[in-house]
């Protein structure tokens, strides 16, 4: 071996002592908040969660979303989910906020993440979670399929019962901001079909898949108060209307978001930890 060969295996050796070792799998059996990181299920630490009655404008969607993770927590028929609708509108939080309800509440229930956008691993996953007999829920947030019929052939072969299909004890909660996963403009990206709305159809029918279909949509001026009132009332904060709308039109948007930044502005001028 020559002195440079010698010198790289030195600093190889080094840098394999200073990477960290690889991040055991997780038992699926054991725990309640997973990730997916396309090849691993990994334990991730319990999801920050807001108290249900915090969330104001979007109480029916609420409702029917606890009513179908509780319904699939007992093993009773439940749907696969999508929540579409306005950025900002609590649908991810209130996926986690949900499971995180219906856990303190002594449900038996686990929240697998997926860390990657990436479809082609999901059905990897669903074979390591179809040996353990407990109540799952596979959480995709922020999809957007664009107009690759593959990807979305091969996310509706999930749902319809393929050989790839998810377990019996899986549902899925997926978040988007698109109400059909897909854009409504794939006609004009279907130049090569026989008939190009057909094929539009066939990609938007993608979302009737889901048994339960949320939309979100953008607060007006009053939800946007409400918001920004429960929150200040939550955690102990002196509440100003006029600088919570001041706040919304610096920003451009109404949205929970905007009113949680808000509240967050005001915890830390008045000196309050959240």
């Amino acid at each position: 071996m020559t002195d440079t060969e010698a010198l790289l295996a030195r600093i190889a050796a080094a840098l394999e002592r200073l990477s960290p070792p690889p991040q055991a799998a997780a038992d699926p059996a054991a725990g309640h908040w997973f990730g997916w990181d396309g090849a691993t299920l990994m334990a991730v630490p319990a999801a920050r969660a807001v108290p249900l009655p915090l969330y104001r404008g979007v109480e029916a969607q609420a409702s029917a979303l606890r009513e179908n993770v509780r319904r699939h927590a007992r093993g009773l028929p439940a749907h696969d989910m999508l929540l579409w609708g306005a950025r900002g509108m609590g649908k991810s939080s209130l996926a986690r906020s949900v499971v995180a309800d219906l856990l303190a509440r002594g449900h038996d229930l686990a929240l697998v993440q997926v860390m990657l956008p990436a479809l082609g691993s999901l059905p990897a996953l669903f074979r390591q979670l179809a040996g353990t007999r407990r109540p799952f829920l596979v959480f995709l947030d922020d999809v957007s399929l664009g107009a690759d019929a593959e990807a979305v052939h091969d996310f509706r072969s999930l749902l319809d019962g393929g050989v790839a299909a998810r377990p019996d004890q899986v549902r899925l909660i997926v978040t988007s901001n698109r109400r059909h996963l897909v854009p409504r403009s794939l006609a004009e990206n279907e130049a090569d079909a026989i008939n190009p709305r057909d094929a539009a159809d066939d990609h938007i029918a993608l979302a009737d898949r889901f048994g339960l279909r949320l939309g979100f949509h953008a607060c007006d001026q009053a939800q946007y108060l409400a918001m920004c009132e429960a929150y200040a009332k939550a955690h102990g904060l002196a509440f100003d209307a006029a600088a919570a709308l001041a706040w919304a039109v610096a920003r451009g948007a109404r949205s929970g978001r905007v009113a949680w930044q808000f509240t967050v502005e005001q915890a830390g001028q008045q000196g309050v930890s959240l």
